[in-house]
């Protein structure tokens, strides 16, 4: 029974001697998450019985955000927080804990094997020769299907701890997902087998786990926030045009001036493709159009 349950249920008790059911009574318990996409899960696992907080809004960037006070409030009374190891947890999580030490947590990456972050500029090493959980590990764990399907694994677990009474329902809810996720892994799987340019640039790494599962290199220009200097600049735009890069994908969270000029001397474009969008399933399809299309697949 979690802590919220005893009045809960008390009240239930009264209000339904009234005629009332739960939902006029009650607001649902909260559950808060860092990034869009774990509200997706939340949403799924849940089946409606939580109220999702999300940290990280539309065109925020988990790499700078400060939490606002009224979240800093709601926390003190949340059912859990559900982490995903982006860079502001780590700057905002003790204080969070000092208003609530009891707050029951979450880690995405719990169970995950962890790759190690691009360098700016991006190398022909093979980047995923070594995994580990230390201070260098992409945090973007959702991008693949796969990984996201044992997050969602995980979640379903812990919310049926927190409320034995759904448990059944959690696991259901996490099997249908798992299914999807799986059939979603399998096409895209198929759509990129074939892609003949493997390697596609980036202004922010964000896309290694993907780059990963389908056998595909990402090129990043910018890495932990650094900007790469002149140097760096002029590889990048030697390797896009050896290589045949005529699109570099960037995201609305973050600048896009040097992008631009890489796009300009290699005579290509911008394109903008989004992480950290809720819509998951339509997500990853939409980014693998943008792949494919720049590719001539």
């Amino acid at each position: 029974m979690y802590p919220w349950s005893r009045p809960v249920t008390l009240l239930l008790m009264l209000f339904c001697m009234q005629g009332l059911s739960f939902a006029q009574v009650a607001e649902k318990p909260t559950v808060y998450v860092s990034i869009l996409p774990q509200k997706f899960l939340v949403d799924r696992i849940g089946g409606g019985n939580f109220q999702v907080s999300v940290m990280v809004g539309p065109g925020e960037s988990p790499a700078t955000y400060e939490l606002k006070p009224r979240q800093m409030a709601g926390l003190k009374t949340a059912l859990l927080y559900y982490r995903v190891g982006v860079h502001f947890e780590d700057v905002w999580l003790p204080k969070v804990l000092s208003i609530n030490p009891q707050l029951p947590l979450l880690d995405a990456r719990e169970g995950l094997e962890l790759r190690e972050m691009e360098p700016a500029g991006g190398h022909h090493h093979d980047y995923d020769a070594t995994h580990h959980h230390g201070k260098g590990a992409d945090p973007h764990i959702w991008m693949s299907p796969r990984l996201y399907s044992e997050m969602a694994r995980n979640l379903a677990r812990r919310l049926g701890e927190l409320d034995p009474q759904h448990a059944d329902l959690y696991r259901d809810n996490y099997q249908q997902l798992a299914t999807e996720l799986d059939h979603l892994n399998t096409q895209i799987h198929a759509r990129l087998e074939k892609l003949q340019h493997r390697r596609f640039m980036v202004f922010h790494p964000s896309w290694g786990y993907f780059a990963d599962e389908y056998h595909l290199q990402q090129i990043p220009i910018e890495a932990e926030g650094k900007q790469p200097g002149a140097r760096t600049l002029a590889r990048l735009i030697g390797q896009a045009k050896e290589e045949g890069i005529k699109v570099i994908f960037i995201q609305k969270q973050f600048d896009h001036s040097q992008a631009e000029s890489i796009a300009q001397e290699i005579s290509g474009r911008v394109l903008a493709i989004d992480p950290l969008a809720e819509d998951y399933l339509d997500n990853l399809n939409r980014i693998v159009d943008a792949i494919t299309g720049e590719s001539g697949g």
